[in-house]
């Protein structure tokens, strides 16, 4: 099994000894000089892994198969679809949640160290629902979930790096009843399936009609970013339960959002990150605010209160249909103005202009990226607040406010998604010297 002889280590079992996590919930090891990154398996536990990906390259995949010394932070899965060979859904089901929010917090201060150079302690906080229970596996705390129809017309959640599905639907992410009866119908092959269950608590189901770029055959040769792009460009919808249009409540304000448009999955997050902006913004009276990839409004709401009928807040989004959704929404705060437009090209207009108080962005999972934060800082605001889905470009993104001057001056994280390696982090920057 050498890597000097070239040899193919896909299929075969070794016994590693786990290392630290890796940002996309696994563990690392090394084995014959090469570095294995290692699913289903804790921090210091000897394991055996079978190699389950080698494209020749200095690291190949495994998945944990068997435990022979396990860790303390170790507990009986509480996800029967995620384990060896199967969905990807639940990466830390086999751990405790406090060992899940230490994993996360070990990957983001990794990524912050490795990519933006700076060295700072990360804590992620577990996000209470609205009756004051904390989301957990066990709970259920989802309010979205996306499925997939195989071939048969049987709904069920992807393969780990597969597109193959699995109809199995007993993942406990999902907040109760939002599941119920969906697998004993038969849909349409190769369809998706959106579930929403609202802040009414009603469900709404729509069925999104197969990809036409799939194959014939029902594979998909495309690479992983055609196959995100496809599956999130327009296509027939049929609402097959409910409106097809959800109910949504945050800061005691009502939103109507399409069940296919973004809106926090999390039944407690878009309420705990609203809250956590508008205690960073402190937006005074008659001040200027801008909300930056802005989607339905709900943080230029927030903004909205703090400056007043005297203020100006502006918020910008590409998403037509959710900027429509939010101006409905805002519809008694005139002082707000939601623009449809790319992020980048409307900062292209701005460089120059008078500088906001503050800014609010929350970009999609690439980031907001250099182009982005250097016009942004150019426009010299006197507070960021930037709030990131991903370590690595949320890592990348301060990176790139160190360079132009910006600093950190407030970092939290979120345990938005338990269970899972995804993390929520949000940081206040400031100009180095204020």
């Amino acid at each position: 099994m050498s890597a000097a002889g070239g040899s193919n280590w896909a299929g075969s079992v070794v016994e590693l000894r786990l290392g630290a996590p890796g940002h996309g919930g696994f563990c690392v090891a090394r084995h014959e000089g090469r570095v294995v990154f290692v699913r289903h398996g804790l921090p210091g536990e000897l394991v055996r892994a079978r190699v389950t990906e080698d494209r020749g390259k200095s690291f190949c995949r495994a998945e944990a198969i068997e435990i022979v010394e396990a860790s303390p932070d170790r507990v009986p899965a509480t996800c029967p679809v995620s384990g060896p060979g199967g969905a990807g859904c639940c990466d830390f089901a086999f751990a405790t949640p406090p060992a899940q929010r230490a994993l996360k917090a070990a990957v983001v201060a990794e990524q912050l160290r490795r990519l933006a150079r700076w060295e700072t302690k990360v804590e992620v906080e577990p996000i209470p629902l609205a009756d004051g229970a904390f989301g957990s596996v066990s709970g259920g705390w989802r309010t979205r979930i996306r499925l997939a129809v195989d071939a048969a017309g049987r709904a069920g959640v992807h393969r780990y790096r597969s597109t193959e599905a699995i109809a199995d639907l007993r993942c406990p992410q999902p907040v109760p009843g939002a599941m119920d009866g969906i697998a004993e119908r038969t849909w349409t092959p190769g369809a998706e399936l959106v579930v929403a269950v609202d802040g009414d608590g009603l469900r709404h189901i729509v069925e999104l009609a197969p990809s036409s770029q799939r194959d014939r055959r029902g594979g998909d040769r495309r690479s992983t970013a055609a196959r995100r792009s496809a599956a999130h460009a327009a296509r027939p919808e049929r609402v097959v339960s409910g409106s097809g249009r959800t109910v949504q409540y945050v800061d005691g304000r009502r939103w109507e959002v399409s069940a296919t448009g973004f809106w926090q999955p999390h039944a407690g997050a878009a309420q705990r990150y609203s809250d956590v902006v508008a205690e960073w913004a402190a937006a005074g009276p008659g001040a200027s605010a801008w909300d930056l990839y802005s989607g339905a409004g709900v943080f230029a709401a927030r903004l909205a209160g703090q400056v007043g009928a005297g203020g100006a807040v502006q918020g910008v989004e590409s998403a037509r249909s959710a900027v429509a959704d939010g101006a409905a929404a805002l519809r008694d705060l005139p002082w707000v103005d939601l623009t449809a437009q790319r992020v980048e090209r409307w900062l292209a207009g701005r460089i120059g202009s008078a500088a906001p108080q503050v800014v609010v962005l929350d970009p999609p999972r690439a980031g907001a990226g250099k182009e982005v934060v250097t016009a942004l800082t150019a426009c010299a605001p006197a507070r960021i607040v930037h709030v990131g889905c991903d370590p690595a470009s949320f890592a990348r993104d301060i990176g790139c406010y160190h360079e132009s001057g910006y600093r950190v001056t407030r970092l939290r994280a979120f345990d938005a998604f338990p269970a899972t390696h995804h993390v929520e982090c949000l940081a206040l920057l400031e100009p180095l010297g204020s």
